[in-house]
């Protein structure tokens, strides 16, 4: 009888491991890299699209997209066609995201009645029918604050999509590890087959995020309506870029990616069609505590951009 362990990809993935001596593609990818001595942003007023095709083609590593979800909220979130509109971008995500790179896709299920003609899962059946992208996770990022209901149970929770651009992406677990309390490294010990380098590191957060929603009296609200949590976004960043590598939002809302992209020592593009955008960068950006320098660059500048750099 066949050895089905053969055919497990987590095994298939620990033997390949094993093969580059135990590195991970952090660890690879980090051990080649030169030191960073600045960062540098782009913050534009530009359509999704517009902004897309002006980035070179496998220049961007990570694609943070917050889209809106169609469920008729503003002028900006009602969509004839959502499925065409969205596709239009989806194509372009693929065209400039490098062979490492990785899609990180809001969204929510639950809004499919109220949605126009589109919705995350007709995104999702998109992307595994039409692309050749992985599906590499789906998220469920859990809150504990939200609406109440009386004709179906009260929802907690939304979804992000993680796909990644071929078998080659990216993937940083340690940079993203939950450390484990004392009591718990020690009963852990007890277990000989654990590795003590292992229970240092932490434990892997699974892909349920327990992250509270921005509140009303949130110290970092900005302004913009759907901001979410640099909590949330920090964690995406850490475990599916490098420094140095390019973050690119073009849905960027409350700048919440640029903020974080510019603590975390990595390059980004910001877009959004909103001119309140530029606004709620500079809030976002006051004061930052950075890893690294990082510079906005000025509309003459940004040719000059290494992801304008054709």
């Amino acid at each position: 009888m066949k050895n089905r362990s053969h055919a497990n990809r987590g095994h298939i993935g620990m033997n390949a491991l094993r093969k580059r001596q135990g590195l991970h593609s952090s660890e690879l990818l980090g051990a080649h890299l030169p030191p960073l001595e600045e960062t540098l942003h782009v913050v534009r007023v530009v359509d999704c699209l517009e902004l897309l095709k002006s980035l070179p083609t496998a220049s961007v590593q990570l694609v943070i997209c917050d889209p809106p979800y169609n469920i008729n909220l503003a002028v900006w979130d009602t969509f004839d066609d959502y499925l065409a509109w969205a596709t239009s971008w989806l194509d372009e995500c693929e065209r400039v995201l490098a062979p490492t790179g990785n899609l990180a896709l809001f969204g929510g299920l639950q809004y499919q009645g109220e949605a126009g003609s589109g919705d995350l899962l007709e995104l999702l059946m998109h992307l595994r029918r039409q692309k050749r992208m992985l599906l590499v996770n789906l998220i469920i990022w859990h809150y504990a604050n939200g609406m109440g209901a009386h004709r179906f149970f009260a929802n907690r929770h939304e979804e992000i999509a993680w796909f990644a651009k071929s078998k080659r992406y990216f993937f940083d677990l340690d940079a993203v590890r939950i450390p484990f309390d004392e009591a718990t490294k020690k009963t852990y010990a007890r277990d000989k087959r654990l590795r003590p380098e292992s229970l240092e590191k932490g434990k892997n957060p699974t892909n349920v995020w327990a992250m509270g929603r921005l509140n009303g009296n949130s110290a970092e609200r900005v302004g913009h309506p759907t901001q979410k949590p640099a909590e949330v976004i920090r964690r995406l960043v850490r475990a599916l870029s490098y420094p140095g590598s390019t973050v690119v939002d073009f849905f960027a809302g409350s700048g919440v990616t640029l903020r974080v992209a510019m603590e975390e020592g990595r390059h980004s593009v910001s877009g959004d069609a909103s001119p309140t955008v530029l606004d709620y960068a500079a809030t976002q950006t006051k004061n930052l505590v950075c890893k690294v320098p990082a510079r906005v660059l000025g509309e003459a500048e940004v040719p000059l951009h290494p992801v304008f750099a054709n």
